[in-house]
This record gives C-alpha cells, structure tokens and sequence, in this order.
C-alpha cells in the first residue's frame, strides 16, 4: 500500500488511493513535538479492509522516526491507540 504525505504549515495528512477510493488520517501539528490527529477518514467502499488500521499505524511510525507524539481526537485513531499498547511509546491517551 503507497500511503502519501502532505503538509501545508501545521496540518497535514496521510492518505491512499485504494480501488479508486481516497481514505485519509488528517492531523494538526500544535509544535515540533505534537501532532493532533483529528479525523479518519474511510469511504464505505474501503470498509472492513484495514485501510483505516493501515494509516493509522503508518502515522505511529512517523511519529517514532520524526521524534514527536500523537495526540488521538479522531474517535477512530483513539479506539486503535487504545488497542495497541506498543503504541503508547508515541500515542497520549
């Protein structure tokens, strides 16, 4: 799966074209060493096929390699950081 990245200032989001649907994880940096995730966004016809798992995990590892933590408002993000202890190294819950 080819997750992209883009940035302009302080949001940002990853995001993946699957069978010609977009999902996305959307986010807001508040400093250098916190991103706020605010929403996930999975159309119904990517449903049940661990696309939103998939970005979710992709920004935990970019969270780990850029150094930074992740605070989870989106319902989605904070119900898998909830779900995945070895995240809390970089997920505030």
């Amino acid at each position: 799966m080819n997750i992209l990245h883009e940035e302009t200032g302080a949001k940002g989001r990853y995001h993946v074209t699957v069978e010609g649907h977009e999902a996305e994880v959307t986010y807001s940096r508040a400093s250098p060493q916190l991103v706020i995730v605010d929403h996930t966004g999975v159309p119904d016809a990517l449903r049940g096929k661990g696309i939103g798992q998939a970005l979710a995990a992709h920004a935990v590892e970019e969270a780990r390699r850029g150094g930074w933590k992740i605070m989870p408002l989106c319902p989605f993000f904070r119900a898998q950081a909830m779900r995945h202890e070895d995240w809390r190294d970089v997920v505030t819950l």
